[in-house]
């Protein structure tokens, strides 16, 4: 059980807030290789999108090894980072793309591993406009 107090714990949100902005380092520059570090290597990992349900990291990759590399860059709003004691975390943000009108959203699902903190759950989606 988790209690209040190890909500947020500031070490770990500090951990986690790093982590995100990594990701979307390597989101906006298509720096592919660190996105695939960051995704639990598991045929258990999630990834559902606008237009995509991908299970398992062999499809992720093979989504990301195939996505266009222009028009990536976008700017994050509403961003909220929650960790619950020292190795689960969510995040959540809203994302708009230069030109293509209205926002986005995307949530992900943080565990830490042996081997750092990986996504283990992840949803993109993009309300009708």
């Amino acid at each position: 059980m988790i209690d209040s107090p190890d909500i947020n714990l500031p070490d770990v949100l500090a951990e986690v807030t790093q982590v995100f902005a990594r990701y979307e380092d390597a989101l906006v520059n298509n720096r592919i290789d660190v996105l695939d570090e960051l995704f639990w290597p598991s045929p258990h990992t999630v990834r559902y999108g606008a237009s995509e349900n991908l299970v398992g990291i062999d499809a992720i990759r093979a989504f990301r090894a195939a996505r266009p590399s222009a028009g990536l860059a976008r700017t994050l709003a509403n961003t909220v980072i929650t960790t619950y004691g020292r190795d689960f975390a969510t995040t959540m943000t809203e994302f708009i793309r230069e030109g293509q009108g209205g926002s986005g959203r995307q949530s992900q699902t943080w565990v830490r591993f042996a081997d750092g903190w990986r996504v283990v759950a992840a949803h993109v989606s993009r309300p009708a406009v």
